[in-house]
């Protein structure tokens, strides 16, 4: 697999020079695949948010640099503008960014100043929405009378329309139901499998996280801690509760089996796994029935 964005020793400072300077993100370097699904976890004022948004230039690194494709971003600061295309980013509560008389003029909004055709548009609105789940009956209507998950899709496939090599999603299921924040999961899965490309996804969801994400970026105090594959991330449990972080619920149970002696995998994920292993100790041990 090839880079697609590479961080090299990327910094940002808040208030420089003032008496409320704060290093929300210190000295990270990572990179990250075309096509690969990563998650991002940390708690609240660990820097996920900041290091987000230097990825497609929405604020500058201090030291730093962040390179897609190869190329430092901020090279050429009036090109930035082409940046933010190719790596779209979706913001918590997207929705509160809806504006337009419609939902298909806010999700054409993106082609358009990317400067595509009426034809080339269309074709991506349908397309986006199609994507998101969103039914086009509901594409001439005000998006301020959409139900709450249908107005995120919508907020989503706007991204989504510009066709971003990079798809960036800040806690896409923020204050939804349980139901409307599973069949949103299942899009973006879709859409990562469909679409191929890179999907980077900040959660506080570690269930979430250990379905959909080939590797986790873990931050902590404004640095990088962990970056790894998915199983290899959460089998260091009680390394991400002593940063405040847990794991998923199923794997916390099985980690704690193993420490009582149980030979036992410590990077189990779904319960389908745990329920297998189980069986497998059970059998060797000539207990199952």
């Amino acid at each position: 697999m090839s880079s697609i964005l590479e961080l090299k020793n990327l910094s940002f400072i808040y208030g420089i020079k003032t008496p409320f300077e704060k290093k929300a993100v210190d000295n990270v370097s990572l990179s990250i695949n075309k096509g690969e699904f990563i998650g991002i976890i940390g708690h609240t004022g660990s820097g996920k948010s900041t290091l987000i948004q230097m990825l497609n230039g929405l604020i500058k690194p201090t030291e730093g640099q962040v390179l897609f494709n190869g190329e430092d971003i901020w090279q050429n600061p009036k090109d930035i503008r082409k940046i933010r295309f190719k790596v779209g980013m979706v913001f918590q509560y997207p929705e509160y960014q809806l504006f337009e008389e419609t939902v298909y003029k806010d999700i054409a909004f993106g082609p358009t100043n990317m400067g595509k055709t009426v034809q080339e548009t269309d074709a991506a609105v349908k397309k986006a929405a199609e994507f998101t789940g969103l039914n086009f009956n509901l594409l001439q209507k005000s998006p301020f009378d959409l139900s709450g998950g249908e107005k995120r899709r919508a907020a989503i496939a706007g991204v989504i329309a510009m066709d971003p090599e990079v798809l960036v999603l800040d806690e896409p299921t923020a204050g939804l139901d349980p139901v409307g924040r599973e069949v949103l999961l299942s899009q973006i899965v879709q859409y990562h499998k469909k679409r191929k490309n890179t999907v980077i996804l900040v959660s506080h969801s570690m269930e979430d996280i250990a379905r959909v994400a080939d590797k986790i970026i873990v931050m902590s105090k404004s640095r990088l801690v962990m970056f790894d594959k998915t199983r290899e991330v959460f089998s260091r449990g009680r390394e991400l509760e002593k940063i405040g972080l847990r794991v998923p619920q199923i794997t916390k149970i099985m980690l704690e089996l193993k420490e009582c002696g149980y030979d036992l995998p410590s990077s189990v994920l779904t319960v389908d796994e745990a329920f297998s292993a189980l069986s497998s100790l059970l059998k060797k041990e000539g207990k199952i029935w």
